[in-house]
């Protein structure tokens, strides 16, 4: 609109699509627009090669980069700056915010990732938590409720079952069994455990920080470990199993 001789002149604006002129007046008409501007957001990504199971059913919600033959499935949620290497498979229900996903990893169904880097050939999932600071190499593997934070694990490392691992570097080739976690706090401070290459972790097993594990080394299930593991060696700490014969269960009231 211009001022010219007293007079107003007006000129038109050619919008390029019914997007840039939706009424956002009520909440409807709020998420009609937004739900157009994912729709935008996911054709510029297919238009890259980029698969969508369903692209009516991604959210993204800051900038999304991806590689080449990336698949997305459905309920997916981008959050902040998130890069996805090349071949790598988005499945169902998976939040990742700030995050690296490198290329051929698989993120199972059910995980929340955010400020966490992966390398290459990862598995990751289902219902896995990646909190920030969590540094995978290639060809980890972190299976189902397990929770990683602020912790580096090396290349072709596993923790596969109901783990907590916090402020923990794990090196190469590593098995953590189920049950286990890193006992990182003392409710004051926090402390690293150090896991060498090759080291094997039984099931249950509790580790005290600040501790370190040798190279090799392997802890007995259910052991609590609070002083440094000798590499190559068997490290068990269990109380004497005793049975209490004198004992009875208690019975219901009626």
């Amino acid at each position: 609109m211009l001022y010219h001789s007293g007079r107003i002149v007006v000129h038109g604006l050619n919008p390029l699509d019914q997007v840039q002129v939706m009424g956002t007046s009520d909440k409807k008409q709020e998420a009609e627009a937004e739900r157009a501007r994912q729709l935008q957001l996911v054709e510029a990504l297919m238009e890259q090669g980029v698969s969508f199971a369903d692209p009516a059913r991604v959210d993204i919600r800051g900038e999304l980069r991806c590689g080449k033959d990336v698949f997305i499935d459905i309920n997916a949620v981008f959050e902040g700056e998130v890069s996805l290497g090349d071949n790598t498979r988005i499945e169902p229900n998976n939040v990742i915010r700030d995050s690296e996903i490198g290329s051929g990893t698989v993120i199972h169904p059910n995980c929340h990732i955010e400020k966490s880097k992966t390398g290459s050939d990862c598995e990751i999932g289902p219902f896995s938590r990646l909190r920030p600071g969590a540094e995978l190499a290639d060809r980890v593997k972190i299976g189902n409720f397990v929770e990683v934070k602020k912790s580096t694990i090396a290349k072709g490392s596993k923790v596969n079952h109901l783990a907590y691992i916090g402020d923990t570097t794990i090196g190469t080739g590593v098995n953590i069994g189920a049950g286990t976690i890193t006992c990182n706090y003392d409710g004051a401070n926090k402390y690293r455990t150090i896991i060498g290459d090759n080291a094997f972790i039984g099931s249950g097993v509790e580790l005290v920080a600040p501790v370190e594990i040798g190279k090799g080394a392997t802890i007995g299930a259910g052991s609590t470990i609070s002083k440094s593991a000798p590499a190559g060696k068997l490290t068990l700490e269990r109380a004497q199993q005793a049975t209490i014969s004198s004992w009875k269960r208690s019975t219901k009231k009626t």
